[in-house]
């Protein structure tokens, strides 16, 4: 498997025969002729042909041996493809645009259904959490398309999926075409939205997990009418004419990661623009979203930036503004965090004859430039997704059109012109010179005819051209026309590389904590004065962890603090569970407990935490017998305990050594719920419903119902924990680093945070930058 999910195509189909057209071999038969003199001069003469054929084919050979030995590795391939090519002419396909026939859809269950917003993906393994979370964002429905790898029972509630039968009976074109293990099966995707009133397609991958849930935070959906965004946006300098492609991580605060696609030999130029220009917004119809954790990276900079098995987790500014491109500079689009407009449908066709994982940005450069037809341009946004690295293998044979190609091509692509009428004529010229010049095969040209065919065949309407304004003369841009904006360099966050004088032993600390929390959520309940101290929270832990959701007895909706009752806390966060489906873990702690996160790296994020192993939290209170509140308790409990399946039972009564006579009671200041059990945690609750168990008693009792106590993680049993006093104050004392937390302290102030910021720096010297 690919770092980027895709399989490299080994076709279930025959073969093809070579393109490579053998040459005619004449053999005839021949009498032993006459004697001849052996004088040299007369051989010489006789066999003057057979000696200049001899003499090139050696030749021949010395210079592919020298090329092989002495030049690089592109020049050989591309030298070894246009050989290919040359030997096997090319047709260019001529299409009767108006015999094609609109077809509707009236083979699939789905044929009529209609909506405008589309998220097609393409799946190997069975849903991931990711890609349910896909399904969640509403206005959007997602289409899953399958390839011979799919399991044959795939399926996900809300989601529309493409199984190979499935795709065979919609009967378009491009299905002869396509390989039946690859992701480009996508284009069967995509015709399908479009026959199904598509108007937006987000081009996505099933481990990609929109920031914020939101599509529209993210990226502008709507580019007419009433909600759309038409204000204008920084674009880039078009005044260089010899830049022709940019790495746009560099405007996001990232200059040592480049994307895929990107020519190598732009890797070095990691200065800042000196200035943008800007451009109204409107015509943005390729929109290209940023991603943080894996972001779409080559096989050289993965194995190059990697010293471990850790997986990447790379940040880009959200802050900064979106950005544009002028015509005539181009940068690297991919399939898996793209949203397309209508108008730029026609450019979602992925290339079948290339390496997999140079299909998307071939494709993207050739959309680049057939866009800048309609007047259209590509836009850059801040980050729009996370992607998580799974740390696979990543072969750079997948890639090899890439690094042998894309420098070639994009120069190509500049000075190419056409002069037909239409736009699918245009597209038909640009597909076959790029088969000519050997950027792809004679495969690609008939699939883009198949494509562009099927197009009309959904119900697409090819948009109309406008004049193109590279060979206009480019307008000088005046000191007022300049824009300014100086991108943040951020800390370069790739694994076991360090740029000098950016990255110091306290980032890299920094670092290694937010990539080991960065995907688990904080919930913390405020006693005190939310208003003093929510945003000081947040401040201090929201560096480390994924979010910090901020829970007290009173809602603050200024402050994002929501409202929720501290002795049934434990029904408040099933809620957070599933705003956060994806995360890791969910980590509880009180305001009056401080969590030392750079002594929680060792703990094991797929088991409970809890302080089982602190005498003064986790206790044993014996029964009285009386109707005091513990025999209240003890009596819900009991009654909780009856309605539970057998092996939450059969747990719970084992970890309570099935006597009748104690009830368990934890001080729950803090505790970790892992992701797999979170399910099991929600069921607790459910079980409980309206009863009124204390938070104290509910949750050491979910979590031996969950699991046995041996298998919780001791992380917590080393805090240092005190019980308050009526007469309780912080004493700087009670503080140690070395603890993985401690208990109590309490913060009512500024001033207050700012003494525990003192103490913490011991461990974390940056927070001194907070105060």
């Amino acid at each position: 498997m690919l770092v980027q999910d895709r399989e490299a195509p080994s076709p279930h189909k025959p073969a093809k025969k070579s393109q490579i057209r053998e040459l005619p071999t004449h053999q005839q038969i021949r009498r032993f002729s006459e004697p001849k003199s052996l004088d040299f001069s007369t051989w010489v003469s006789e066999n003057l042909s057979r000696i200049v054929i001899i003499s090139l084919s050696i030749v021949t050979v010395a210079a592919f041996f020298f090329l092989y030995n002495t030049t690089d590795t592109a020049s050989l391939l591309c030298f070894q493809s246009q050989s290919t090519q040359s030997l096997q002419p090319l047709t260019r396909p001529q299409i009767k645009w108006n015999s094609i026939q609109v077809l509707p859809d009236k083979t699939s269950p789905y044929s009529t259904f209609v909506t405008e917003k589309w998220i097609v993906v393409s799946v190997t393994k069975y849903p991931t959490e990711e890609l349910k979370g896909l399904v969640k964002i509403r206005g959007w429905q997602v289409l899953a398309v399958g390839n011979s790898m799919t399991p044959k029972d795939w399926s996900l509630k809300g989601s529309i999926f493409l199984s190979l039968d499935a795709q065979a009976e919609l009967g378009y074109r491009v299905l002869d075409h396509l390989p039946y293990d690859s992701f480009v099966r996508k284009s069967v995707g995509y015709l399908f939205a479009i026959q199904h009133g598509a108007k937006k397609i987000y081009d996505a991958d099933d481990r990609g997990e929109v920031i914020g849930g939101d599509l529209s935070k993210c990226f502008d959906v709507e580019l007419v009418g009433e909600d759309s965004k038409l204000e204008p946006m920084l674009q880039y300098s078009h005044e260089n004419p010899n830049r022709t492609v940019v790495n746009p991580y560099i405007h996001f605060g990232q200059r040592s990661v480049w994307p895929r696609g990107l020519p190598l030999e732009n890797v070095g130029e990691i200065n800042h623009e000196e200035y943008y220009t800007e451009v109204f917004g409107g015509k943005q119809f390729i929109q290209q979203g940023i991603s943080n954790g894996l972001p779409d990276v080559d096989s050289v900079f993965y194995f190059t930036r990697k010293t471990t098995l850790e997986a990447f987790d790379i940040r880009f500014d959200e802050h900064s503004p979106k950005v544009a491109l002028p015509q005539g500079v181009m940068v690297p689009v991919n399939s898996f965090n793209t949203l397309y407009h209508s108008s730029a449908f026609w450019g979602l066709m992925l290339p079948v004859s290339v390496s997999s994982m140079a299909s998307d940005v071939l494709r993207g450069y050739w959309g680049q430039r057939l866009l800048w037809e309609l007047g259209g341009y590509v836009a850059v946004y801040p980050p729009t997704a996370h992607r998580f690295d799974r740390i696979e293998a990543y072969p750079f044979a997948e890639e090899k059109d890439l690094h042998v190609n894309v420098g070639r091509l994009i120069k190509f692509l500049l000075v190419w012109r056409s002069e037909k009428h239409s736009l699918f004529e245009k597209i038909l010229d640009l597909s076959f010179a790029m088969a000519e010049e050997g950027f792809w095969t004679e495969q690609d040209l008939k699939f883009t005819s198949a494509w562009l065919q099927d197009l009309i065949t959904v119900g697409y309407q090819q948009p109309r051209l406008m004049s193109l304004e590279l060979d206009r003369p480019r307008a000088t841009i005046g000191h007022g026309d300049r824009k300014e904006f100086v991108p943040r360099k951020l800390p370069s966050v790739h694994l076991g590389v360090e740029e000098t004088g950016t990255v110091s032993t306290e980032i890299g600390n920094l670092i290694r904590w937010r990539k080991n929390f960065g995907n688990v959520v904080l919930v913390m309940f405020c006693n005190g004065p939310v208003e003093r101290t929510a945003l000081e929270w947040r401040l201090l832990y929201g560096r480390v962890f994924k979010t910090v959701v901020i829970l007290s007895s009173q809602k603050n909706s200024d402050l994002y603090v929501e409202e929720a009752k501290l002795d049934h806390i434990y029904k408040h966060l099933p809620k957070i569970f599933d705003r956060y489906s994806s995360a890791e873990g969910f980590l509880f702690v009180e305001d009056d407990t401080v969590l030392n996160y750079w002594n929680l790296l060792q703990a094991d994020k797929t088991k409970i935490w809890t302080t089982d192993k602190v005498s003064k939290s986790w206790t044993s209170v014996k029964l009285t017998g009386k109707s005091d509140w513990l025999s209240v308790q003890a009596e819900l409990v009991k009654r909780t305990v009856s309605t539970m399946p057998a092996h939450f039972q059969v747990n719970y009564k084992e970890a309570a050594k099935n006597t009748l006579d104690t009830l368990t009671v934890c001080s729950s200041e803090v505790f970790y719920v892992p992701k797999r059990l979170v399910t099991d945690f929600v069921d607790l609750v459910d079980l409980v419903g309206d009863m009124d168990l204390h938070y104290k008693v509910a949750v050491p009792m979910f979590f031996m119902s969950m699991d046995s106590p041996q298998n919780f993680d001791p992380v917590l049993g080393s805090m240092v924990y005190k019980k308050k006093s009526s007469s309780f104050n912080s004493s700087l004392s009670l503080y140690s680093a070395q603890a993985p937390a401690v208990h109590p302290w309490s913060i009512s102030s500024e001033q207050d945070f700012i003494k525990l910021v003192g103490q913490m720096a011991e461990g974390d010297p940056l927070l001194m930058e907070l105060v």
